[in-house]
C-alpha cells in the first residue's frame, strides 16, 4: 500500500482541485463539478483506483462530444412515500445518485425505509461511495447499478448481454469502521482490468476467459472476452436480477440497450441505479445495533484463522484503511495514468496534476 516507482503521490486536494478545473473547463457548472471531483477523488482515496481520476479523460471526451449534459433538469418522475423513481435528464452520474440517495434517505426519516432509483443516468464510480452516504444518518444504504458496458454472457454464452452490475451495502457500527460490501457480480470489475491496462500489469487467471474458454491474462486483449461472473452460474443469475431492479424497474438500459460507454461517447447511456434505505431507528434502539455489530466483528475477527492468514478482514475495512494512510502519505498515481492526465490538462489548459 503505496508509492513505487511506478507511481507518483498527490494529495487528495491536489486530486480534486485538478478533477473540478477539468470538469469545469469541459463545462460544467462550478457547484457540480466540485461535487463529482470530490465524489471521483474519494473513490482513489480508498483505493478504488479503476473509477476515479482514471475515468476523467473518458468523462471529458463525452462530455465534449455531447454525450453527456452539463445543466441536466435531475427530477423526480414517480413518488410515493416509500419510493421514488428519479429522471437524471443524462447528467454525470455522480450528481443523479447523489440527489437520489439523498431522496431516500429524507424518506427512510418518516417510512422507515425508501427504494428509490434512477433512469437516464450516467457512470457514478464505485458503489460504496452512496452504500456509505446514509452512514452518518444512522441508515443502512443498499445500492445496486448496471454496468456501463456488457462484458458478461449469460451463463454457458458468448453473446455479452450482461454487465458487472455492482452491489454494495454499507451497515453502521459503534467503535468499529462500518461494514461496507462493494462488490461486482463478476469475479473483477470492468474498471480493475482497465487499471492493470494503464499500468501494464497482466490479470490474474481467473478474471476473464476468451471464447474458447481459455484464460485471457492480457488487459489489452480484454476484447477478445468476457468477464467471468462471481461463483459460476450463480454469478450469472445476480447479475440479471440486479440488472432487472435497477435497469428495467427504472425503464433504464439493460441487456442489450445498454450502451458501451468505453468506446461510445456521444450516445446517451440510460444507465439505472437503485438505493435502498433501511432507519435503523425503526427497527429498535440504534445504540444496541451498533453494539452488536460491534460484537460481531470483533467475533469474526477474533476466530481460528487458516495458516498463514495474518488477519481476517471485515467487508470495507481495507479501504478505511487505506482513506487513513493515503491522507497521511499522499494518493498513488500510476506514472501511465498521470501522463494521460497531463495530456488532458494541456488540452484544457489547466494546471497540471502535480505542478
Amino acid at each position: 500500500m503505496g508509492v513505487d516507482s511506478n507511481s507518483i503521490s498527490v494529495s487528495l486536494e491536489q486530486l480534486e482541485r485538478f478533477i473540478a478545473a477539468a470538469l469545469r473547463r469541459a463545462g460544467l457548472p462550478e457547484g457540480d463539478a466540485a461535487t463529482v471531483a470530490g465524489l471521483m477523488a474519494q473513490a482513489d482515496l480508498q483505493g478504488s483506483d479503476g473509477h476515479g481520476v482514471i475515468r476523467l479523460p473518458q468523462y471529458v471526451r463525452r462530455i465534449r462530444s455531447g454525450g453527456i449534459n452539463v445543466r441536466p433538469d435531475i427530477r423526480v418522475v414517480a413518488d410515493m412515500p416509500g419510493m421514488a423513481v428519479v429522471d437524471g435528464d443524462n447528467g454525470m452520474g455522480h450528481l443523479v445518485v447523489s440527489r437520489a440517495t439523498a431522496i431516500a434517505i429524507d424518506k427512510a426519516r418518516t417510512q422507515g425505509a425508501a427504494w428509490v432509483g434512477t433512469r437516464r443516468s450516467n457512470h457514478a464510480g464505485p458503489a460504496s461511495l452512496y452504500s456509505a452516504m446514509p452512514l452518518r444518518h444512522d441508515m443502512v444504504g443498499i445500492y445496486f447499478a448496471v454496468g456501463n458496458a456488457n462484458h458478461l454472457p449469460p451463463w454457458g454464452g458468448t453473446d455479452m448481454l450482461l454487465s458487472t452490475n455492482p452491489i454494495s451495502v454499507g451497515v453502521p457500527a459503534g467503535d468499529e469502521p462500518p461494514v461496507v460490501l462493494d462488490m461486482a457480480t463478476t469475479v473483477a470489475a470492468y474498471g480493475k482490468v482497465k487499471a492493470k491496462a494503464k499500468r501494464g500489469e497482466m490479470m490474474p487467471e481467473g478474471w476473464m476467459i476468451d471464447r474458447q474458454g481459455r484464460p485471457l491474462l492480457d488487459p489489452a486483449r480484454s476484447d477478445e472476452g468476457f468477464l467471468m461472473p462471481i461463483g459460476g452460474h450463480k454469478g450469472y443469475g445476480l447479475a440479471l436480477m440486479v440488472g432487472l431492479l435497477a435497469g428495467t424497474l427504472n425503464g433504464a438500459a439493460m441487456g442489450r440497450d445498454v450502451v458501451d460507454f468505453n468506446k461510445d461517447h456521444v450516445t446517451p447511456t440510460n444507465t439505472g441505479q437503485a438505493m435502498l434505505v433501511l432507519n435503523l431507528a425503526a427497527f429498535g434502539p440504534v445504540q444496541g445495533f451498533k453494539e452488536a455489530v460491534d460484537r460481531l466483528v470483533g467475533d469474526l475477527r477474533g476466530s481460528a484463522r487458516m495458516p498463514g492468514t495474518e488477519r481476517i478482514w471485515m467487508p470495507g475495512e481495507q479501504s478505511h484503511v487505506r482513506r487513513r494512510h493515503y491522507r497521511e502519505t499522499g494518493i498513488p498515481v500510476s506514472r501511465g495514468v498521470a501522463a494521460e492526465l497531463d495530456q488532458l490538462a494541456r488540452e484544457l489548459e489547466i494546471p497540471l496534476l502535480a505542478s
